[in-house]
C-alpha cells in the first residue's frame, strides 16, 4: 500500500508536457508526485485513484498511464526502470482503482505511526489499522489522525492502545469506531463530540461503567460492550433511543431484572451469553412487548420463565442447568434448549408461528402436548432424551419437514394416518423391532432414513405395487439384525444414492437387485457374513465408494471397471488375488486391502496401483520371538480413517516413546511440521506412551496420554471406559472458556475465539496467542491387568459414537484393525460428515504375558558380582518397544527342513551375570515383573526378541556331525525349530581407560560360567563379543577413520555375506556375529550367517595352542598402545570351551579413542 521512487514522469496526454524526473508515490488511495528535491515540502500533484484507470502504455516500454475519475481527471504518464518495479506498481494501483470506496486497509503490517504521505489522500473515508502498534504521538500518530478531512470508518482494534486515544474524539466525521481488545478501562466523556457517531464497538476490553454523556450520541444504533467487567446493564443505554441491539456477552451480570428492561423500550435484542448469569427476575405484572430475541446461551440458570416477555421470537438458552421453562407462546418462532435438564417445557398459548425447535440432549419423557398442535413447526430436533414413543397425531403433521429422535428408547413408531410431507427422519439407537407396513409409500417424500443401531429384522415395501414413487436417496441401517431377504425390498427406491447396511446379518446380496440401484453412489456392506460381491455392482455407473470390510469376500468385486469410482475398501476380508482390467479408472483414489492374509500381489499388479494416491496394503512381518513362544506382546494396534465431506484424510499418530519431556517434544514436532500455514491454521493432537514406574512397586507400567484439541483417548478397564484426555472445547471445558474469558478474547455466537476455533488449546493459530495455546494435557494412569485396550479418536468418531459404545464395540471385535474400521463405520453410518479417525490399541499387561524363567539350579549359590565393566560408556537408546527378557526362545514355521537349518543356530553374547555353577542358568525377568538389576542393565542395554529366516545346506538335523550333539539352544521338531537367541539393541560409546591388571582377567575368568554348558558359543558379560576375534577386537584392529564411514556399524566388519549378515575379512565367522549386526529394522530380525560344520573347523592339539597364539597375535594388526594380555584359545572339544575367554586389548590411559556406535536395529 505505500510505493514511491523516482521515476521518469509526464503530465497529460498531450505531448506538450516533457518527461522529467519525479518522485513518486503510491500511498492509500492516491498517486502523489512530487520534486525530487523538495518531495514534502514542495509542490505536489495528487491524483486519486479510487475508480480511476491504470493502463499499459504499449508505444513505450515499461510505461503505465495513472488516470482518476470523474469529469476533471488527470492523467499522469511513468516511465519504469525495471519490469519488476512496472508489475509491482501495477498490481498495487489496480487494487486501488478497483475500489468502491476510499478503503486503505494497513491491518497486520505492525506498524507505529502510518505513512506521513497518507495524510495528502483527502479522499480516504475508510482507514483499517487492525493489530499494528499505533502510538499517540509522532508525525504519522494518532494525535493527527484529524488531518483526514472525509474520515468516516476508523478500525483501531488490537493495538495494545491501554488508554482511549482522546484525540479521535477530534474526527467529527467518524461514523464507525472499533476499539476492541486495546486494554482500555475508561472511555472519556469527551466521546459525546462524536455526533455523527452510529457504530461504537468497545468489545474485549476492561470497562465496568459508561460516561453518562454518551447517551447525547443521538444517532448511537450499534453499541458493542461484550466481554468487559460490567456487572450490570449499564444505565446510560436507557437514554440511547436509537439503540436496538444489546450486546453484553460475557461481562459479570449474574441477574437479569426485566423491570430494567421496561425502561429501555428501544431494546429488541439482548445478548447476554457466558456471562455466569443465575437468575431472571420475572415477577412483574405489565408485559415485555418490545424484546423480540434473547441469547441466554452457556450460563448457569436452572429455571427460566419469560411468559412476561409476550413478543419474544427467538430464545436460545442453551447449555445452562434448566429444569423447568415457561414461555409465552403468541409470536414465538424458534427455541434452541439443548443440553439442559428440561422435563418439561410450558409454552402457553400454543405457539402457532413456531417452526424450529430444539430440545436435544435433556430428560424429556414425553412430547408436550402443545407440540402436536403446532402447526407450523417444520424441525424439531429431540435426540438424547428418555422419549418411549411418538405421538401418532404428530408423526401425521402436515408442516413437519424434518425429525431427529434418535438416541430415546422408543420401541415402536405409530401407523402414519395420511401422506405426509417428512423429509429428514432420524431413529438411530432406540429399540424399534419393525417400522409400520405402510410407511414408505405414505411418506413419498422421505429423502434421508436412518435407523442405525436398533433391532430391526425387516423393512417395509417400498409400495403396494411394483410401481414404486419412492424419492429416498439416502438409507442408513446398520446396525441391525436384517438378512439377504431385506435386499431385495431395496429394489423400489431407485433413487437411493447412498445406501448403508453394514454390520448386519447378509450372507449374500441379491444380485438382481442390486442392479437395479442404477443411481447407487455409495455403498456399505462391512461387518456382514457375504463371501462374495455380486458382478452386477458393475451397473451400478454412479458407485464412487465401496466399502465392504470384515467379510469373507474371497474374490475382489468388478468395481474397478466403474467410470466414477474413488474408492474401495474389501480389508480384513479373506482376498488371495485380484483380477484387474487392463486399465484402472484415473478416477481411483484410495484402494485398501490390509487384513487379507493370503492376498498375493504380483509385481505387475503393483505397478497398475501406482497411480492411486492412497494404496493400503499388509507389510509381511516375520515372526517374533514372543509371538513364537505363544506369549503376547506388551500392546499391539489397528488404525483405521475415513474421509467425510472435505476430503482430507486425518493424521492421527501413535507414539510410544519413554522421554520425560514427551509433551514438549510433541508439541515443538508438529509446530515445525504446521510451519507458515500454523499461523493461521490448527491441529489437534493426541499422544501416548507406555513406561514403566520404577517409584511405584505395585503397577509395573503406565500409561502417559498428552493432548491438545478436541482428540480423545479411552482406556478400557474391566469392561468400563476410563476418559483418560480433556476435550479443550469452550463448550466442554468450563476453565478453559473462563482463561479465554479473563484475558479478553471475543468468543463468537457460534463459540469460536475470534471466529476461528472452538477450541483453546491448539497446535498452531499462533496469531491467536495468548487466546489459544498449544499447551498440551498431560495425564498418567497407571496400567493393571484389568486394562484391555485404548481407544483413540478424533472430534468426529466420539461426537457420534459414545465411550460406552466404543468399548462395547472393541469388546465384540477384538481384532484392533477391524475393531478401528468398525468405529469409523459406525460414526459415518450415525451421519458423521466429517473426517474420522480411530486407533485401537490392544494391552496385554495381565499375567498370560509373563515370560519369567526360573533359574535352572536354584539350590546353587549365586557367583560373585560382575567386575567393574571395560571402559566402555553406554548412552541409553531409544527403543521402540520395551526390552524383554534375554533367551526367550522363538519359533519360525518354515517350509525347509530342520537338517536345512540346524547348524545355522547360534547366540549373541549377553549382558547378564551368570551363576558361577556350571549347569545354573540365572533367572529370567519379563517386562512385567522385572527385578533391580535387569532394569540397572536396562540403562546401558535394551533387548528386544529377535527372529531370523535360516538357509542353508551344511548340517544334518540340527547336528553338526553325525556324531556329534544337537547344538544347545536349538529344538528340532520336523520344520518347526526353536532357537534360543538374544540381542542387545544398544547405543555405546568405545572411549580410553586404564588397562585392567591381569588378576582382574583372572577373576572375570574364573567367576564366569555358561548360558549353554554344551553350545560352540562364546558368551561375554556387558560386551557384545564375536567368538574369535570380538567385537572390540575387530574395532581396534581397524582404523578410527573406518568407523567414521557409516552410521551403522556394519562398516566395522568387512564384507556382508549373503544372508544380510558382516564378518571382517580374513577371520572365521564360526558363530552368530555380534548384535550389533542387526539389521535396520525396528523389529529386530536379523538373517543369521552360517556356522560352518565341525571338520572344517580348525583344530588346535594343546601343545601348539601356544605357538599359533604367538603367530595369531603377530599378525594382528592393533591401535598403538600396550600388548593384549595373553589369551588361551581353546579346541573345539576342549571342556572349556563354552566359557567366553578372548581378551580384550587394553587401552593406553593417554591414547583417545572415542566413537559413536549406533545400532541400526532399535
Amino acid at each position: 500500500m505505500y510505493l514511491f521512487s523516482v521515476f521518469s514522469v509526464r503530465k497529460g496526454k498531450t505531448q506538450l508536457h516533457k518527461w522529467a524526473e519525479r518522485q513518486v508515490i503510491l500511498c492509500g488511495t492516491s498517486l502523489i508526485v512530487a520534486s525530487v528535491k523538495d518531495s514534502l515540502t514542495g509542490k505536489m500533484h495528487i491524483l486519486p485513484l479510487v475508480g480511476g484507470k491504470v493502463e499499459e502504455v504499449k508505444r513505450r516500454q515499461h510505461c503505465l498511464m495513472f488516470s482518476s475519475a470523474g469529469p476533471q481527471a488527470q492523467t499522469y504518464y511513468v516511465n519504469f526502470d525495471t519490469l519488476a518495479d512496472y508489475q509491482r506498481w501495477h498490481r498495487q494501483a489496480s487494487k486501488v482503482v478497483s475500489q468502491t470506496i476510499s478503503l486503505v486497509d494497513l491491518s497486520c503490517y505492525s506498524l507505529e505511526e502510518v505513512p506521513e504521505y497518507l495524510f495528502y489522500c483527502q479522499d480516504v473515508t475508510h482507514l483499517n489499522l487492525r493489530h499494528n502498534f499505533m502510538s499517540l504521538d509522532g508525525p504519522g500518530g494518532l494525535i493527527n489522525f484529524n488531518r483526514f478531512a472525509q474520515l468516516r470508518s476508523l478500525n483501531l482494534s488490537h493495538n495494545g492502545l491501554g488508554v482511549f486515544p482522546e484525540s479521535l474524539c477530534e474526527i467529527q466525521t467518524l461514523t464507525e469506531l472499533y476499539l476492541s481488545c486495546n486494554g482500555l478501562s475508561a472511555v472519556p466523556s469527551r466521546l459525546e463530540n462524536l455526533q455523527s457517531l452510529q457504530t461504537l464497538c468497545l468489545d474485549g476490553n476492561r470497562l465496568d461503567s459508561l460516561p453518562e454523556e454518551l447517551g447525547s450520541l443521538a444517532q448511537l444504533c450499534s453499541l458493542g460492550l461484550s466481554f468487559n467487567d460490567f456487572p450490570h446493564v449499564p444505565g446510560v443505554v436507557e437514554h440511547l433511543c436509537a439503540l436496538d441491539k444489546l450486546a453484553m456477552a460475557g461481562n459479570r451480570v449474574d441477574t437479569l431484572d426485566l423491570c430494567s428492561l421496561l425502561r429501555m423500550t428501544h431494546i429488541k435484542s439482548i445478548d447476554l451469553r457466558l456471562n455466569g448469569l443465575r437468575s431472571v427476575k420475572s415477577e412483574i405484572l405489565e408485559p415485555v412487548k418490545h424484546l423480540t430475541q434473547l441469547d441466554l446461551r452457556d450460563n448457569q440458570l436452572t429455571s427460566l420463565d419469560l411468559s412476561s416477555a409476550c413478543s419474544l421470537e427467538t430464545l436460545q438458552c442453551q447449555r445452562n442447568q434448566l429444569g423447568a421453562l415457561t414461555l409465552s407462546g403468541f409470536t414465538l418462532r424458534t427455541l434452541h434448549a439443548s443440553d439442559n435438564r428440561l422435563t418439561t417445557v410450558n409454552i402457553y398459548p400454543v405457539p402457532s408461528q413456531l417452526t424450529h425447535m430444539d430440545l436435544s440432549r435433556n430428560l424429556l419423557e414425553y412430547l408436550p402436548d402443545w407440540v402436536c398442535d403446532s402447526r407450523k413447526i417444520e424441525v424439531l430436533d429431540i435426540s438424547h432424551n428418555l422419549l418411549s414413543e411418538l405421538p401418532a397425531r404428530f408423526l401425521s403433521s402436515l408442516s413437519l419437514r424434518k425429525l431427529l429422535a434418535g438416541n430415546n428408547r422408543l420401541e415402536r413408531l405409530a401407523d402414519l394416518l395420511d401422506h405426509i410431507p417428512l423429509e429428514t427422519l432420524d431413529l438411530q439407537h432406540n429399540t424399534l423391532q419393525e417400522l409400520p407396513e405402510s410407511f414408505f409409500y405414505k411418506a413419498l417424500n422421505l429423502k434421508y432414513l436412518n435407523v442405525s443401531a436398533n433391532a430391526l429384522e425387516t423393512i417395509p415395501p417400498s409400495s403396494q405395487s411394483e410401481e414404486s414413487l419412492s424419492t429416498l436417496q439416502e438409507l442408513y441401517l446398520t446396525g441391525n439384525n436384517l438378512n439377504e431377504n431385506c435386499a431385495a425390498l431395496l429394489v423400489g427406491h431407485q433413487n437411493l444414492r447412498v445406501l448403508h447396511m453394514a454390520y448386519n446379518q447378509l450372507q449374500s446380496f441379491p444380485a438382481s437387485k442390486l442392479g437395479k440401484l442404477e443411481v447407487l453412489e455409495e455403498l456399505n456392506l462391512s461387518g456382514n457374513k457375504l463371501k462374495t460381491i455380486p458382478s452386477t455392482v458393475s451397473s451400478c455407473k454412479r458407485l464412487h465408494t465401496l466399502i465392504a470390510h470384515s467379510n469373507h469376500i474371497s474374490v475382489f468385486p468388478e468395481v474397478l471397471s466403474l467410470p466414477e469410482i474413488k474408492l474401495v475398501d474389501v480389508s480384513c476380508n479373506e482376498q488371495t488375488e485380484i483380477l484387474l482390467p487392463d486399465s484402472l479408472p484415473s478416477t481411483l483414489q484410495e484402494l485398501d486391502l490390509t487384513g487379507n492374509s493370503s492376498l498375493m500381489l504380483e509385481h505387475k499388479t503393483l505397478n497398475l496401483f501406482s497411480h492411486i494416491s492412497t494404496l493400503k496394503l499388509d507389510q509381511k512381518p516375520a515372526v517374533t520371538a514372543g509371538d513364537a513362544q505363544g506369549t503376547s506382546t506388551l500392546w499391539d494396534h489397528g488404525y483405521a480413517e475415513m474421509c467425510g465431506q472435505r476430503n482430507n484424510n486425518p493424521e492421527s499418530i501413535l507414539s510410544y516413546m519413554n522421554n520425560k519431556c514427551i509433551s514438549h517434544i510433541a508439541v515443538v514436532h508438529f509446530c515445525r511440521k504446521l510451519g507458515m500455514a500454523g499461523q493461521k491454521l490448527g491441529a489437534s493432537a493426541l499422544l501416548c506412551y507406555i513406561h514403566h514406574e520404577s517409584s511405584e512397586p505395585g503397577h509395573y507400567f503406565s500409561l502417559t496420554v498428552a493432548n491438545v484439541g478436541t482428540c480423545q483417548a479411552v482406556l478400557c478397564r474391566d469392561g468400563q471406559p476410563l476418559a483418560l484426555s480433556k476435550v479443550f472445547s469452550l463448550e466442554q471445558s468450563t476453565e478453559e472458556m473462563e482463561r479465554v474469558k479473563l484475558a479478553k478474547a471475543i468468543i463468537t455466537e457460534d463459540n469460536k475465539v475470534s471466529g476461528v476455533t472452538c477450541c483453546s488449546r491448539l497446535l498452531g493459530c499462533s496469531y491467536l496467542f495468548p487466546w489459544v495455546l498449544p499447551k498440551p494435557w498431560v495425564h498418567t494412569e497407571p496400567l493393571c491387568s484389568q486394562d484391555e485396550f485404548l481407544i483413540l479418536g478424533n472430534k468426529a468418531l466420539f461426537q457420534k459414537v459414545s465411550y460406552q459404545e466404543a468399548v462395547s464395540t472393541v469388546l465384540a471385535v477384538r481384532d484392533p484393525r477391524a475393531a478401528a474400521k468398525k468405529l469409523c463405520t459406525l460414526a459415518q453410518s450415525y451421519g458423521c460428515r466429517d473426517n474420522v479417525g480411530a486407533v485401537v490399541v490392544a494391552l496385554h499387561i495381565g499375567e498370560d504375558s509373563c515370560t519369567c524363567e526360573p533359574p535352572l539350579s536354584n539350590t546353587e549359590a549365586r557367583g560373585p558380582p560382575a567386575p567393574t565393566p571395560l571402559p566402555i560408556s553406554v548412552s541409553p537408546g531409544d527403543p521402540a518397544t520395551l526390552s524383554s527378557s534375554s533367551g526367550i526362545a522363538s519359533e519360525f514355521n518354515s517350509e525347509m527342513s530342520a537338517s536345512e537349518v540346524g547348524s545355522e543356530a547360534g547366540s549373541t553374547a549377553s549382558d547378564e551375570h551368570p551363576s558361577s555353577g556350571p549347569t545354573a542358568r540365572p533367572e529370567r525377568r519379563c517386562s512385567l515383573h522385572p527385578t533391580a538389576t535387569l532394569w540397572a542393565h536396562l540403562a546401558l542395554f535394551q533387548r528386544q526378541p529377535s527372529s531370523a529366516t535360516f538357509s542353508s545346506n551344511q548340517s544334518d538335523n540340527g547336528l553338526d556331525s553325525d556324531d556329534e550333539a544337537p547344538l544347545e539352544g536349538v529344538i528340532s521338531n520336523g520344520s518347526k525349530l526353536e532357537v534360543e537367541v538374544d540381542i542387545h539393541c544398544c547405543a555405546f560409546q568405545l572411549r580410553s581407560g586404564p588397562p585392567e591388571s591381569p588378576k582382574d582377567l583372572d577373576c572375570r575368568h574364573d567367576s564366569r560360567g555358561s548360558d549353554y554348558p554344551n553350545s560352540k558359543m562364546w558368551r561375554k558379560n556387558s560386551v557384545v563379543v564375536s567368538a574369535t576375534n570380538g567385537c572390540l577386537l575387530a574395532v581396534c584392529g581397524r582404523e578410527i577413520s573406518d568407523l567414521k564411514k557409516s552410521p551403522s556399524t556394519s562398516s566395522l566388519f568387512g564384507k556382508k555375506l549373503s544372508n544380510g549378515s558382516v564378518v571382517a575379512p580374513e577371520d572365521s565367522h564360526n558363530i552368530i556375529e555380534v548384535a550389533l549386526e542387526a539389521p535396520k529394522k525396528k523389529s529386530g530380525y536379523f538373517a543369521a550367517p552360517a556356522q560352518q560344520d565341525p571338520e572344517d573347523q580348525l583344530i588346535i592339539p594343546p601343545s601348539l595352542e601356544q605357538d599359533v597364539r604367538e603367530q595369531m597375535r603377530g599378525q594382528s594388526p592393533v591401535v598403538p598402545g600396550p600388548p593384549p594380555a595373553p589369551s588361551t584359545l581353546p579346541s573345539a572339544r576342549d571342556p572349556n570351551w563354552d566359557h567366553p575367554q578372548p581378551t580384550i586389548p587394553s587401552l593406553h590411559p593417554t591414547t583417545v579413542l572415542q566413537q559413536d556406535v549406533y545400532d541400526t536395529a532399535l
